[in-house]
């Protein structure tokens, strides 16, 4: 008979290492941060809209989806910027009317939202109003006002308020823009400012031009790169994405301690609105 244990039972006495929930948990976070990273830096991102500079397509309280890959990739489609991608890579050029996120000039450090009007080598200019492309004017229409009720998350000077049965609304007059591609969107136009009439521009190589729908509300490329008035010439570097389709929207009545409210304050019908 054998009187030595076999080599299984010798090892019964060293330890075995410990299971780890703390060291599973924190891999598991690791990775799903990585994932996300990723995702956002390079497929798609959500982004919530802040301001009215892009009424009537966009609201205060819109969240959206833009996509990562549409005009190529730099060091601003990864948050916070980190300097890890030299230049632009996979670059691609926007097309006019094309809604785009980006880092607004010249601090680089927020992401604004504006529309596409001018390429590099065009030249813009505004007259009484209207934008004028390369030496002809974008046909302007006058269309229905646009009527949005008054809520936390948006209001007007008393002007444009009018009462809509038991409900107070805003009504701005609303036009519809045509671009030569035949893309056509809504501009609100409130009356003659100092934007309506401009010097004419001329987009440099690697940049666009870039405007809020909301013209009479909108620090843009109408105006130098100056914090507080306006973002001049943007370059396709500072692009991140394009906007791409509205998933949720909300009036600001909502209360995030307060679920049941979250269903009253959406706005239903803007859910799933396209570019």
């Amino acid at each position: 008979m054998n009187d030595h244990a076999p080599s299984a039972d010798r090892n019964e006495a060293t330890e075995a290492k410990p299971h780890s929930e703390w060291r599973d948990t924190l891999s598991f976070v690791v990775k799903l941060a990585l994932a996300v990273f990723i995702i956002r830096s390079f497929i798609v991102s959500p982004f919530v809209i802040p301001s009215g500079s892009m009424l009537p397509r966009l609201l205060i309280g819109d969240y959206i989806f833009v996509t990562k890959w549409n005009y190529g990739y730099s060091k601003h489609a990864m948050p916070w910027s980190p300097p890890i991608i030299p230049g632009r890579i996979f670059a691609d050029t926007p097309h006019r009317g094309d809604v785009v996120v980006f880092k607004a000039p010249p601090a680089d450090d927020e992401d604004w939202v504006k529309r596409v009007i001018g390429l590099p080598g065009d030249t813009i200019r505004m007259r009484a109003g209207q934008v004028i492309l390369n030496g002809k004017p974008i046909p302007k229409q006058r269309v229905a006002d646009f009527v949005l009720p008054v809520s936390p998350n948006f209001s007007c000077d008393a002007y444009y308020q009018q009462m809509d049965g038991d409900t107070l609304t805003c009504h701005y007059p609303q036009f519809r823009e045509t671009l030569p591609s035949g893309k056509s969107y809504k501009v609100l136009d409130l009356g003659q400012t100092i934007a309506d009439d401009t010097e004419v521009y001329k987009v440099p190589a690697g940049h666009v031009f870039l405007m809020g729908d909301n013209r009479d509300n909108s620090e843009d490329s109408r105006f130098p790169q100056v914090v507080g008035q306006g973002i001049g010439m943007v370059p396709m570097e500072n692009l991140e994405g394009k906007a791409v389709v509205n998933f949720w929207s909300t009036d600001g009545s909502a209360s995030w301690f307060l679920p049941w409210t979250w269903a009253s304050a959406a706005r239903w019908d803007r859910i799933g609105k396209t570019f």
